[in-house]
């Protein structure tokens, strides 16, 4: 790579879309944050237009400069991505990527192992022992996504609207979902969810506040992240059973956990207690590192 080429990378995901722009050496020299761009939450022709729009915006403070590459690593189908970006010009040569790499990265340093990940959405990622890659989960808010946090506000939601039906003990949760919304009983809140235009970003708004419920001791709370986690790990038990089948609890293989949520005290310890009964051959740490510097790695490696 020439000592004053420039690189863009880029993580683009349902809640948003960071881009960086670094030199020959690996170093940052300019960001832009933009909203996400997951074509199956903001549709095809929007979530084009915000990549779009997000690469030049990052380029706008650096007007001089030649990009010889831009590697996109970006939720959605890579085919959709291929083809809205083949005539794009500026950019350099434009790959592209799937949004599970860069945390990948930060889990295993290119070598073997996995990453159980959440955000918006949730995935385990891994790099088999014959270096081949493999994506488990990632279906989508429409088909559950466990652990992720549209599948942890939709079942916070739940809980408390069904204390609020009468039909289970009052909790911190219902109380915790009036406050949130600003609506008081049940026939209002399901209004709000069914006829109000709700999107999956507005339920998993109510996650971090469900987690936060479960670290001061909710019992309802505590269970809906059991019950979303467990489904993550369940998928996690398929992973491993499959690609590491030579894994053993005395040689684990190393393994991420990626995600704010998942990162907090409550999720953490319930994994770590899923990982403990079910004897899982992996060490799981927390990935505090954001996924744009797995990106950063990843362009820097390539340099």
């Amino acid at each position: 790579m020439k000592p004053d080429s420039l690189q863009i990378g880029v993580d683009g995901g349902g809640t948003k879309t960071d881009c960086i722009l670094i030199d020959a050496a690996g170093r940052i020299i300019a960001r832009h944050t933009a909203p996400g761009c997951n074509p199956s939450l903001v549709g095809p022709e929007r979530a084009a237009g915000l990549l779009r729009g997000a690469l030049q915006a990052l380029l706008a403070s650096q007007p001089e400069s030649r990009v010889d590459r831009t590697l996109l690593c970006l939720a959605g189908s890579r085919t959709f991505w291929q083809e809205q970006v083949a005539d794009w010009s500026g950019f350099g040569r434009i790959e592209t990527a799937a949004d599970s790499l860069p945390v990948l990265e930060l889990a295993t340093d290119g070598g073997s192992g996995l990453v159980l990940h959440a955000g918006t959405g949730s995935f385990v990622a891994a790099r088999a022992p014959d270096g081949s890659l493999h994506y488990a989960g990632g279906l989508g808010w429409r088909f559950g996504d466990p652990g992720s946090g549209h599948d942890l506000g939709r079942r916070g939601i739940a809980r408390g609207l069904l204390e609020l039906q009468g039909w289970a003990e009052r909790s911190a949760l219902s109380s915790a979902l009036q406050q949130h919304t600003g609506l008081a009983g049940y026939a209002e809140l399901s209004r709000h969810f069914h006829l109000g235009g709700t999107s999956d970003a507005d339920l998993a708004a109510f996650a971090p506040i469900v987690v936060d419920l479960a670290g001061q001791g909710c019992g309802p709370a505590r269970q809906v992240v059991a019950d979303s986690l467990a489904g993550l790990g369940e998928l996690l038990d398929a992973v491993l059973r499959t690609k590491f089948p030579a894994a053993t609890p005395e040689a684990p293989i190393p393994g991420g956990i990626s995600g704010r949520l998942l990162n907090r005290p409550p999720c953490l310890q319930t994994l770590r207690a899923l990982a403990a009964s079910r004897l899982w051959p992996v060490e799981l740490r927390p990935i505090t590192e954001p996924p744009i510097e797995g990106v950063r790695r990843l362009l820097a490696k390539s340099a």
